[in-house]
Protein backbone atom coordinates (compact mmCIF):
# COMPACT_ATOMS: atom_id res chain seq x y z
CA UNK A 1 0.00 0.00 0.00
CA UNK A 2 1.35 3.39 -1.02
CA UNK A 3 -0.02 6.88 -0.41
CA UNK A 4 1.26 10.16 -1.79
CA UNK A 5 0.44 13.85 -1.86
CA UNK A 6 -0.61 13.83 -5.53
CA UNK A 7 -4.12 13.89 -6.95
CA UNK A 8 -5.81 10.54 -7.53
CA UNK A 9 -3.92 8.57 -10.13
CA UNK A 10 -0.43 9.84 -9.24
CA UNK A 11 1.18 11.37 -12.36
CA UNK A 12 4.39 9.39 -11.71
CA UNK A 13 2.58 6.29 -12.93
CA UNK A 14 2.20 7.99 -16.32
CA UNK A 15 5.69 9.53 -16.61
CA UNK A 16 4.34 12.97 -15.70
CA UNK A 17 5.39 15.49 -13.06
CA UNK A 18 3.86 15.43 -9.55
CA UNK A 19 0.61 17.34 -9.00
CA UNK A 20 2.09 19.91 -6.61
CA UNK A 21 5.66 19.89 -7.90
CA UNK A 22 7.06 17.83 -5.04
CA UNK A 23 6.64 14.25 -3.89
CA UNK A 24 5.90 13.06 -0.37
CA UNK A 25 4.73 9.55 0.38
CA UNK A 26 4.15 6.85 2.93
CA UNK A 27 4.48 3.21 1.97
CA UNK A 28 4.11 -0.12 3.75
CA UNK A 29 4.17 -3.77 2.77
CA UNK A 30 3.31 -7.07 4.38
CA UNK A 31 5.43 -9.94 3.10
CA UNK A 32 3.12 -12.94 2.84
CA UNK A 33 5.94 -15.14 1.57
CA UNK A 34 9.49 -14.07 0.91
CA UNK A 35 13.18 -14.48 1.58
CA UNK A 36 16.54 -12.77 1.26
CA UNK A 37 19.04 -15.47 0.49
CA UNK A 38 18.34 -18.11 3.14
CA UNK A 39 16.65 -15.65 5.52
CA UNK A 40 12.88 -16.16 5.58
CA UNK A 41 10.75 -13.02 5.79
CA UNK A 42 7.25 -14.50 5.84
CA UNK A 43 4.72 -12.42 7.79
CA UNK A 44 6.97 -9.41 8.39
CA UNK A 45 6.15 -5.80 7.51
CA UNK A 46 8.13 -2.71 6.67
CA UNK A 47 7.13 0.91 6.25
CA UNK A 48 8.71 4.10 4.98
CA UNK A 49 8.01 7.82 5.01
CA UNK A 50 9.51 9.72 2.07
CA UNK A 51 9.90 13.34 0.98
CA UNK A 52 11.47 14.92 -2.10
CA UNK A 53 11.56 18.71 -2.62
CA UNK A 54 10.72 18.24 -6.32
CA UNK A 55 10.02 15.30 -8.63
CA UNK A 56 11.63 12.06 -7.46
CA UNK A 57 14.02 11.89 -10.42
CA UNK A 58 15.66 15.17 -9.32
CA UNK A 59 16.79 13.51 -6.08
CA UNK A 60 17.65 15.24 -2.78
CA UNK A 61 15.05 13.13 -0.95
CA UNK A 62 14.88 11.80 2.57
CA UNK A 63 13.41 8.64 4.04
CA UNK A 64 12.47 7.30 7.45
CA UNK A 65 12.64 3.49 7.24
CA UNK A 66 10.73 1.35 9.73
CA UNK A 67 11.25 -2.39 10.13
CA UNK A 68 8.88 -4.73 11.91
CA UNK A 69 9.85 -5.08 15.56
CA UNK A 70 9.13 -8.83 15.26
CA UNK A 71 12.07 -9.29 12.89
CA UNK A 72 15.13 -11.02 14.31
CA UNK A 73 18.65 -9.63 13.78
CA UNK A 74 19.23 -11.41 10.45
CA UNK A 75 15.76 -10.47 9.22
CA UNK A 76 16.33 -6.83 10.14
CA UNK A 77 19.56 -6.79 8.18
CA UNK A 78 17.86 -8.50 5.25
CA UNK A 79 14.95 -6.05 5.14
CA UNK A 80 17.27 -3.04 5.35
CA UNK A 81 19.39 -4.49 2.54
CA UNK A 82 16.28 -4.93 0.37
CA UNK A 83 14.98 -1.44 1.16
CA UNK A 84 18.36 0.08 0.27
CA UNK A 85 18.17 -1.52 -3.17
CA UNK A 86 21.74 -2.73 -2.87
CA UNK A 87 20.99 -6.10 -4.48
CA UNK A 88 18.64 -4.80 -7.17
CA UNK A 89 19.55 -4.39 -10.81
CA UNK A 90 19.84 -0.60 -11.35
CA UNK A 91 16.43 0.80 -12.28
CA UNK A 92 14.69 -2.56 -11.86
CA UNK A 93 12.97 -2.07 -8.49
CA UNK A 94 11.43 0.87 -6.68
CA UNK A 95 13.73 0.01 -3.78
CA UNK A 96 16.79 0.77 -5.91
CA UNK A 97 15.23 3.74 -7.71
CA UNK A 98 13.99 5.46 -4.56
CA UNK A 99 17.20 4.72 -2.62
CA UNK A 100 19.30 6.24 -5.42
CA UNK A 101 17.21 9.43 -5.25
CA UNK A 102 17.58 9.84 -1.46
CA UNK A 103 20.39 11.79 0.16
CA UNK A 104 19.25 11.51 3.79
CA UNK A 105 18.36 8.17 5.38
CA UNK A 106 17.15 8.69 8.93
CA UNK A 107 18.15 6.10 11.51
CA UNK A 108 16.00 2.99 10.93
CA UNK A 109 13.31 2.39 13.53
CA UNK A 110 12.31 -1.05 14.77
CA UNK A 111 8.71 -0.81 15.89
CA UNK A 112 5.40 -2.69 15.77
CA UNK A 113 3.66 -2.11 12.43
CA UNK A 114 -0.11 -2.48 12.14
CA UNK A 115 -1.02 -3.40 8.55
CA UNK A 116 -4.28 -4.40 6.90
CA UNK A 117 -5.21 -4.27 3.22
CA UNK A 118 -7.98 -5.49 0.96
CA UNK A 119 -6.89 -4.76 -2.60
CA UNK A 120 -10.23 -5.70 -4.17
CA UNK A 121 -12.11 -3.30 -1.87
CA UNK A 122 -9.48 -0.51 -2.15
CA UNK A 123 -9.18 -0.32 1.63
CA UNK A 124 -6.14 -0.43 3.84
CA UNK A 125 -4.48 0.94 6.93
CA UNK A 126 -0.97 0.94 8.27
CA UNK A 127 0.28 2.55 11.43
CA UNK A 128 3.52 2.90 13.33
CA UNK A 129 2.89 4.61 16.66
CA UNK A 130 4.56 8.01 16.79
CA UNK A 131 5.67 7.80 13.14
CA UNK A 132 2.92 7.34 10.54
CA UNK A 133 -0.80 6.63 10.24
CA UNK A 134 -2.08 6.06 6.69
CA UNK A 135 -5.50 4.94 5.52
CA UNK A 136 -6.90 4.07 2.11
CA UNK A 137 -10.55 3.98 1.15
CA UNK A 138 -12.40 3.91 -2.16
CA UNK A 139 -12.49 7.05 -4.27
CA UNK A 140 -16.04 8.39 -4.28
CA UNK A 141 -18.08 10.35 -6.77
CA UNK A 142 -18.16 13.90 -5.32
CA UNK A 143 -21.80 14.40 -6.34
CA UNK A 144 -23.38 11.08 -5.39
CA UNK A 145 -20.92 9.55 -2.94
CA UNK A 146 -20.92 6.32 -4.97
CA UNK A 147 -17.72 4.29 -5.03
CA UNK A 148 -15.59 5.06 -8.09
CA UNK A 149 -13.39 2.07 -9.01
CA UNK A 150 -10.09 2.55 -10.84
CA UNK A 151 -7.81 -0.39 -11.54
CA UNK A 152 -4.58 0.34 -13.41
CA UNK A 153 -2.42 -2.16 -15.27
CA UNK A 154 1.20 -1.35 -16.10
CA UNK A 155 2.60 -4.24 -18.18
CA UNK A 156 6.18 -3.14 -17.50
CA UNK A 157 5.63 -1.26 -14.24
CA UNK A 158 8.53 -1.31 -11.78
CA UNK A 159 6.20 -0.88 -8.78
CA UNK A 160 3.44 -3.35 -9.70
CA UNK A 161 1.62 -5.03 -12.58
CA UNK A 162 -1.91 -4.13 -11.49
CA UNK A 163 -3.09 -1.88 -8.68
CA UNK A 164 -6.37 -0.69 -7.25
CA UNK A 165 -6.42 3.10 -6.89
CA UNK A 166 -7.88 4.69 -3.79
CA UNK A 167 -8.12 7.82 -1.66
CA UNK A 168 -5.65 8.31 1.16
CA UNK A 169 -5.40 10.08 4.48
CA UNK A 170 -1.88 10.30 5.90
CA UNK A 171 -0.46 11.92 9.02
CA UNK A 172 3.04 11.57 10.39
CA UNK A 173 5.13 12.53 13.37
CA UNK A 174 8.89 12.58 13.71
CA UNK A 175 11.56 13.41 11.15
CA UNK A 176 9.30 13.89 8.10
CA UNK A 177 6.03 15.82 8.40
CA UNK A 178 3.10 14.73 6.19
CA UNK A 179 -0.56 15.66 6.60
CA UNK A 180 -3.29 15.23 3.97
CA UNK A 181 -6.66 13.74 3.14
CA UNK A 182 -8.28 12.95 -0.20
CA UNK A 183 -5.04 12.25 -2.04
CA UNK A 184 -3.69 9.33 -4.04
CA UNK A 185 -3.27 5.76 -2.80
CA UNK A 186 -2.74 2.46 -4.51
CA UNK A 187 -2.89 -1.10 -3.27
CA UNK A 188 -1.35 -4.10 -5.00
CA UNK A 189 -0.17 -7.65 -4.55
CA UNK A 190 3.29 -8.02 -6.04
CA UNK A 191 5.90 -10.67 -6.72
CA UNK A 192 9.28 -8.95 -6.82
CA UNK A 193 12.93 -9.99 -7.02
CA UNK A 194 16.18 -8.09 -7.40
CA UNK A 195 15.51 -8.13 -11.14
CA UNK A 196 12.18 -6.36 -10.71
CA UNK A 197 8.47 -7.14 -10.61
CA UNK A 198 7.56 -10.58 -11.94
CA UNK A 199 4.79 -9.78 -14.43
Amino acid sequence: MATCNCAYGCPCQFNALPTQGNCTASVAMRIDEGHYGKVKLDGLCWAGVFAWPGPIHEGRGQVQPVVDEKAGPEQREALLAILSGQDSVPGATYFQVFASMVEKVHEPLFKPITFTADVAKATGHFKVEGVVDSKAEPIRNPMTGAVHRATITLPKGFEYSTAEYASSTTRTQGKIALDWAGRHAHLAMIHITGQGVVH
